[in-house]
C-alpha cells in the first residue's frame, strides 16, 4: 500500500523551474487535486518573485554580486523547502509569503 498522495507526482513537477510549474498546472486540470493545487500555487509564486526580482536586477544593471547571490540563495532554498515537502506528502507554507500565495494565486486549479 502507498502512502503517497494523489497528485504527488505533479505537485514535484511544479518545481523544477517555471516550465515545470507551468506543466503542473495544466496536469491538474483533470483530476484536481489539492496537494497538487497546494503545491503548484507554492511554486509559482517562488518561481514568478524569483523572475521579477532578476527581471528589475537586469533592467537596473546592477552588477553587483551580493545581490545575485542573495537572490540565488533565496531562491534555491525556498525550492529545496517547497519540493522536500512535496517528496514527504506535506503541506508547508513557505515563510513569509507562502500563505499569500495561496490567497493570490486562487486561478490555479
Amino acid at each position: 500500500m502507498s502512502d503517497n498522495k494523489p497528485g504527488r507526482s505533479t505537485a514535484i513537477i511544479s518545481y523544477f523551474t517555471i516550465i515545470g510549474g507551468l506543466i503542473a498546472i495544466t496536469r491538474n486540470m483533470e483530476p484536481k487535486h489539492d496537494f497538487a493545487r497546494f503545491h503548484a500555487r507554492q511554486a509559482f509564486g517562488i518561481h514568478l518573485i524569483y523572475h521579477s526580482v532578476a527581471t528589475y536586477l537586469n533592467l537596473s544593471e546592477i552588477e553587483n554580486l551580493v545581490a545575485w547571490g542573495t537572490l540565488w540563495g533565496v531562491y534555491l532554498v525556498s525550492i529545496l523547502i517547497g519540493l522536500t515537502g512535496a517528496i514527504a506528502n506535506k503541506e508547508r507554507f513557505l515563510p513569509l509569503l507562502g500563505s499569500h500565495f495561496q490567497k493570490w494565486f486562487t486561478f490555479i486549479p
